[in-house]
């Protein structure tokens, strides 16, 4: 259809689901909220490594290893580290979103957008309810939201596994189908769509995975991937009041 190729600047794929029948929106936290330029991930990058250097007892090149061979393999690296060395959740969780938002806008634009949503609105992330807070607080949205589903709800099983997917529904009572998923991570939204929720891909130039990397070889969206967006603001405003499914 016409709107996905528009936001994405894609041919379509396919007939793509729409946002009508839509009645929660569900939202990633990182690089999806806010915009990617803020590079806020790079601080939380480092202090994982610091981390695991000094809790594992290892070089910081050994810990970054570790670091970049769990999230891949996991999902998240926390996950990986709580299954292969058992390490608590917590600790690790306060230090490394212990970051500097001051590089993180006030976005009244996209306070607004979000507000003129119609139904409900979730902050789905990997990350802990507190970082979600301060950071999405710092953006002038937290008040919009009716939750925040964060990994210690999932019992710290991570996207993009099916059973985080299922506990959020269940948690929050949300219908998939009358459910839009917006997430920076092109492999987290292939449970979403499995599960019948409306994909957004929210796209930048910010490349920490190897599915980011695929994005760039892509001439269509993928049957999991129903729009595409670089402006999460301007698509809100302009593209899912538009029924299309």
């Amino acid at each position: 259809m016409a709107i996905a190729a528009k936001a994405a600047n894609l041919p379509s794929a396919a007939a793509r689901r729409g946002f009508g029948q839509v009645e929660v929106w569900v939202f990633d936290l990182d690089n999806t909220l806010y915009p990617a330029s803020c590079d806020l991930f790079s601080q939380v990058d480092q202090r994982m490594s610091a981390y695991i250097a000094k809790s594992l007892g290892v070089p910081r090149e050994h810990a970054r290893h570790l670091q970049k061979a769990y999230y891949r393999q996991f999902g998240t690296t926390l996950a990986g580290l709580m299954k292969v060395h058992k390490l608590p959740p917590g600790p690790f969780l306060e230090y490394v979103h212990d970051i500097d938002l001051s590089v993180v806008p006030e976005l009244p634009d996209l306070a607004a957008a979000i507000e003129a949503l119609p139904g409900r609105r979730l902050i789905f992330t990997n990350g802990s309810r507190r970082h979600a807070e301060n950071v999405a607080r710092k953006l002038g949205v937290l008040h919009l939201f009716e939750d925040i589903c964060d990994i210690a709800a999932l019992e710290f099983i991570p996207k993009p596994e099916r059973e985080a997917f299922d506990r959020m529904l269940k948690l929050h009572a949300v219908t998939s189908a009358r459910a839009a998923m917006f997430e920076d991570m092109p492999h987290n939204l292939e449970p979403a769509s499995s599960l019948g929720m409306t994909t957004v891909l929210v796209h930048s130039d910010y490349i920490d995975h190897p599915a980011q990397l695929k994005v760039r070889e892509w001439r269509e969206l993928p049957e999991h991937v129903h729009y595409m967006t670089r402006d999460l603001t301007e698509f809100l405003k302009t593209e899912t009041g538009l029924k299309t499914g």
